[in-house]
């Protein structure tokens, strides 16, 4: 009779975890879910100054910097993937790579993140010293079959640049800090090259249909380079992410799942209720970056 009652607690027991997973399946479909549901602004930073040493940056809803989102050893060139943020007043600031999070910062802005989804790029810019932050908002909605794209002058060593992708010239005589238009270009892959005194560099770049691009003219140690970010690509209004060089490492990772930590809880449970005499603790690692409380 022992035996038998036993074997009913486990069968209790059993579903009323496949009932907790379902559960946890729930809550984890609904987070992801939520910021497209919300029409949240999304947000990507950029450290476009060649004279800046590498820096770390902190986000957070204006006047709240307890809880901000940072992003470590950001470097020249770095570009950071979006971020979904609610619509709001928010403040970035910069310090030096390693300084103290209570060290004053080497530069601070505050900016607004728009309604329906609107996406911007956040650049700090200029010579060290007299960097600047810099709001562009980006394209996310690509034409139908069409491709936008639009450039950015970020290199120093050289005055103007001239910028053309295929047969299309995208930018003329392009001072440093200058962004161009969106322009509409054919897909496929073509050449985009960059010339200014003396210089000439190229790079072949692939174009799908239906993408937007932003495309930053660098200095390298051997004379330009440029890196393709990719706003948006398909349909959606959720812009894509990061450089499409693979810069994106130095993004904020997302918040972790709670479903594990929601099933060691209810096996933890079991566990008790069938005599178990101790329960391993599960330990987080380390985390460079941290979630925005907003």
């Amino acid at each position: 009779m022992r035996l038998l009652r036993y074997l009913a607690r486990l069968s209790t027991a059993a579903v009323l975890l496949g009932s907790s997973a379902a559960l946890v399946a729930g809550v984890s479909t609904a987070a992801s879910a939520a910021p497209r549901a919300a029409q949240d602004g999304w947000v990507r930073i950029a450290h476009l100054s060649p004279e800046a040493p590498a820096m770390d940056m902190y986000l957070y809803p204006f006047g709240d910097p307890a809880h901000p989102t940072v992003l470590k050893d950001v470097s020249y060139g770095d570009v950071s993937r979006y971020m979904a943020l609610s619509p709001g007043q928010y403040t970035v600031a910069m310090r030096g790579f390693g300084a103290p999070a209570s060290s004053h910062p080497a530069l601070i802005s505050s900016f607004m993140v728009g309604t329906g989804g609107a996406a911007y790029t956040l650049a700090a810019l200029g010579p060290d010293p007299g960097l600047r932050v810099e709001v562009w908002k980006d394209q996310v909605t690509p034409p139908s079959g069409k491709v936008l794209i639009r450039v950015v002058q970020a290199s120093l060593k050289e005055d103007r640049v001239t910028v053309s992708y295929g047969s299309d010239a995208l930018a003329k005589q392009l001072t440093f800090s200058s962004v161009t238009p969106y322009a509409t270009v054919p897909a496929g892959v073509h050449t985009l090259r960059m010339t200014a005194s003396g210089e000439d560099a190229t790079m072949a770049v692939r174009l799908t249909a239906g993408s937007v691009h932003t495309v930053i003219v660098l200095d390298s140690s051997t004379g330009l380079k440029a890196d393709d970010l990719t706003d948006a690509a398909g349909s959606l209004v959720m812009p894509k992410g990061g450089a499409a060089t693979g810069l994106g490492g130095m993004a904020p990772r997302p918040p972790a799942s709670p479903a594990p930590w929601l099933l060691l809880i209810v096996a933890g449970m079991l566990a008790a209720g069938a005599g178990a005499t101790g329960l391993a603790r599960a330990r987080r690692g380390g985390v460079t970056t941290h979630s925005a409380g907003h």
